[in-house]
């Protein structure tokens, strides 16, 4: 799995998680709607640590609670 493909699963987990919809958390974050529609679709194949840390404060999670997962143990080049 590539980078950025992880980094668009785990989004998707955390929102499942805590039943809110992409749009919202695009609301929650202050990160614009079309910033994730590209983590999602693998146009943005290198997002910045800034989006993400601002998606993390949007889920209430820290940038270690986001990267600690099994999908960023096994990441292809």
């Amino acid at each position: 799995m590539k980078l950025y493909q992880a980094i668009g699963e785990r989004i998707l987990f955390y929102c499942k998680e805590r039943n809110i919809k992409p749009n919202k958390l695009c609301t929650m974050s202050g990160v614009l709607q079309s910033t994730v529609n590209c983590i999602f679709s693998g146009k943005s194949q290198n997002p910045k640590i800034e989006t993400i840390y601002s998606l993390c404060q949007g889920l209430e999670i820290t940038l270690d609670e986001f990267f600690n997962c099994d999908l960023f143990r096994n990441i292809d080049d």
